[in-house]
């Protein structure tokens, strides 16, 4: 007799009336007389499989009766449709087989803890919740590679290890290499401009860390970031690139995981508002904007995760802050020449108070003025030679921005902490597991 085809919950509803397998894991169960109601996740989904006293061994429904929660199993049985059942099929069993019998789950359906919870991130994973969270996180990657994949843009891999510092030297992360001193990249934006004058268009996909001492529910040590750079490009053009990528990504999300969200308990109709145009609004505006509602706030000063929060509650979608104190921002910033206090970059803020989940800006190609900007930001010319380079060989205009993978996928989850937004978080008091 053939054994049954191995098939995966989330395919089960093209074998309605067939004899399957299913290779996973009891997610939980209950019992009463003669049946046992057996929920079997396989990783692609979840299935009530039902075991009929009359219709299985004694040998078989006596295990049944013994599964722990998270137990390994293989379970045959025919797919019969069920009305009741969220996926609309069930699993009538008549084989279950054991590969192990897990021990006592430390993780029960009683509430627990966060700290508890973080402690067993690698079991966490596997309930429904954080599934629904690392789907949307999956998705958000393909969408950004589809997007710029399919704009001309050619992905290129910047280094981990960087020699000096591209956001600031206090957040840098140290590494002993040989005999030398490296540190864990803060962003791979300064290769990507290299990339940008040899291809035009490229971007980079990968972590990047930031030594701050920071508790708040926005900040990570170990972050993923998307990067684009562009060539013959400026703030402008910069903000209408960051505006079409943001709304595609939030709109192939809602598309293509409307499940997730609901098992979130999203409130979807705010994300349906996220198209462009985006409103933009000038660094000045915005203090004035925050003043006005009462923050003791003047120009020059810094935004804090509270101001961008009551800036971006103001709209009904993105808002894109640009041309910042240039004093205030990183030595690679293009000072506006019509303005020179300012820089021509933009942060763009998340609605409902999610905050910056976009920084980016125009690129400074001019040398001499690259050279004054890395004295003044006492940083070595020596370290930068060949980003300087850059601007010997053909320097031209350019622009690009950063997303943070994490922040995006909070925002779009709806999440009040950003450490469920990446399998494993690291923060200032967290490296494990």
């Amino acid at each position: 007799m053939a054994m049954p085809e191995w098939v995966y919950i989330k395919d089960i509803a093209q074998y309605e009336g067939q004899e399957v397998e299913l290779r996973g894991w009891l997610y939980n169960k209950r019992s009463s007389g003669k049946l046992h109601f057996l929920q079997v996740r396989d990783g692609t989904g979840t299935l009530q499989c039902v075991v009929f006293k009359g219709d299985v061994s004694a040998e078989t429904f006596a295990l049944g009766q013994d599964l722990t929660q998270e137990s390994s199993v293989v379970v045959q049985g025919t797919v019969r449709a069920d009305t009741r059942s969220p996926i609309g099929f069930e699993l009538g069993v008549s084989a279950l087989h054991l590969t192990q019998q897990a021990h006592a789950y430390p993780i029960s359906p009683k509430e627990h803890g966060v700290a508890f919870l973080l402690d067993h991130r690698h079991l966490w994973l596997r309930s429904s919740r954080q599934q629904a969270l690392l789907r949307v996180r999956s998705e958000v990657i393909k969408a950004c590679r589809d997007y710029f994949d399919t704009r001309g843009f050619t992905l290129l891999d910047a280094p981990i290890f960087t020699p000096a510092a591209c956001e600031g030297t206090t957040t840098l992360f140290p590494v002993d290499y040989f005999d030398d001193t490296v540190y864990l990249t803060q962003s791979g934006q300064l290769y990507m401009e290299a990339g940008a004058m040899a291809f035009g268009k490229v971007y980079c996909c990968g972590p990047t860390f930031r030594a701050e001492k920071s508790k708040t529910r926005r900040h990570l040590t170990e972050f993923w970031m998307i990067e684009p750079e562009v060539a013959y490009c400026d703030l402008d053009g910069d903000m209408d690139l960051a505006e079409d990528f943001l709304e595609t990504v939030v709109q192939r999300v809602l598309t293509n995981r409307q499940a997730e969200l609901q098992t979130l308990e999203r409130d979807i109709t705010k994300l349906a508002q996220v198209r462009k145009p985006f409103p933009r609004i000038s660094y000045g505006e915005a203090i004035e904007r925050l003043q006005s509602t009462g923050v003791d706030i003047q120009w020059g000063d810094d935004f804090g995760g509270d101001d961008e929060t009551i800036l971006s509650e103001q709209f009904d979608r993105p808002v894109i802050v640009h041309r910042y104190p240039i004093a205030n921002k990183a030595f690679y910033m293009k000072t506006d020449p019509q303005h020179t206090t300012v820089a021509l970059c933009m942060d763009v803020l998340a609605p409902e108070g999610y905050g910056e989940i976009i920084g980016g800006g125009q690129r400074e190609d001019d040398l001499p003025v690259l050279q004054g900007k890395l004295e003044a930001h006492d940083l070595s010319e020596e370290a930068f030679s060949w980003y300087l380079d850059l601007r010997r060989y053909g320097s031209v205009p350019h622009a690009g921005f950063g997303m943070g993978i994490e922040r995006m996928v909070t925002w779009l989850c709806g999440l009040h902490h950003v450490r469920e937004s990446i399998p494993f978080p690291r923060m200032l008091e967290r490296v494990t597991p």
